[in-house]
């Protein structure tokens, strides 16, 4: 095992923000000290989020509200991706019908285009992010846009958005709903494509980001894309049993409980004849099967459990469960 804590690996740290950081308005235990902590270190933090129903400003001040670190520019946000977007397709001043947030209004006119609220104002596109008061008329005008043949953009397709009292719908169960009205696909601005992550490595100079999240499907997803390593949080959307089953696109560089973890040394993974050993756990594949030697409530086994199951299962294009067997001493 190295002695050094995994973040110091690093230069800097890319950290996804619903189920990373808080939890609707509640930060994650530790989550913010975990923050606070990387400005002695001299390593960079950014936030790269998905949800474009705040601005950064916003999204900044809520942080600092929390007591985490947190500057305006910090925030990189899908808005913003899904502005820059749609204005490099778009000419200037081109109308885009709003299906999301005032703050998702503002990037775009921001990014010199028009927003608008209806079809009869006769917009050429239609951007469509996060909500929590979108209804049916917002979806049904988006719709019939779509349906007349306007270029749509969405901010990101999360399915899913942690929040205090569970998981609730996210974007791209309301993207969903217009595919359903018009069989129409958008094009998705944010998580999880590459652009999002290389512009907030960019706004903080760092050769070497760590990206943090809690999914597979949007953080995980776009930091390999991106090129840059990752590492998956137990405090969100998916869980060990998902981690271990991911599709190889998905799979992170590292696995953690709590965001803490990024201050503690991260176990060497050792194999010896098709067994794979990560601390005091090992793991080896018979066929479908992952024997793990160890407590199934230690993160180690399930690192070494992911670690022999990858190996056998190098291509996999879709999420692939083993059977799991569990030896204890």
């Amino acid at each position: 095992m190295t002695d050094v804590s995994l973040i110091s690996l690093f230069d800097a740290l890319l950290a996804d923000l619903d189920g990373v950081v808080y939890e609707g308005p509640h930060a994650i235990p530790g989550a913010v000290e975990s923050l606070q902590q990387l400005a002695g270190l001299g390593i960079g933090l950014g936030y790269v989020t998905n949800n474009a129903s705040r601005t950064p400003a916003q999204v900044a001040a809520h942080l600092r509200e929390l007591g985490a670190p947190a500057e305006d520019d910090q925030v990189v946000s899908s808005s913003q991706a899904a502005a820059e977007l749609l204005s490099s397709m778009l000419r200037p001043g081109a109308k885009v019908l709003i299906t999301g947030s005032p703050a998702l209004a503002q990037e775009i006119e921001l990014a010199g285009l028009t927003p608008v609220s209806s079809q009869d104002e006769e917009p050429v596109a239609v951007v469509q992010g996060f909500n929590p008061g979108i209804g049916w008329k917002d979806l049904a005008e988006a719709a019939f846009v779509v349906s007349a043949g306007a270029l749509w953009v969405a901010t990101n397709t999360d399915m899913s958005i942690p929040q205090a009292r569970g998981m609730a719908p996210g974007n791209g169960t309301l993207v969903a709903a217009v595919t359903a009205a018009t069989g129409q696909t958008p094009l998705v601005a944010g998580k999880p494509e590459a652009p999002l992550f290389h512009a907030a490595a960019k706004r903080l100079a760092a050769d070497r980001p760590l990206v943090v999240g809690d999914r597979l499907d949007t953080d995980i997803l776009g930091g390999n894309n991106a090129g840059f390593a990752t590492v998956a949080v137990l405090t969100g959307v998916d869980t060990k049993h998902t981690i271990l089953a991911a599709r190889t696109a998905e799979r992170p560089d590292y696995v953690i409980s709590v965001l803490s973890d990024l201050h503690r040394p991260y176990p060497d993974i050792s194999i010896d004849g098709g067994t794979y050993r990560c601390g005091d756990a090992a793991a080896h594949v018979t066929g479908e099967t992952v024997s793990v030697q160890g407590r199934e409530d230690d993160i180690n086994a399930w690192r070494a459990a992911c670690a022999a199951w990858w190996a056998a299962v190098p291509d996999a294009a879709e999420a692939r469960a083993p059977k799991l067997e569990w030896h204890t001493q």
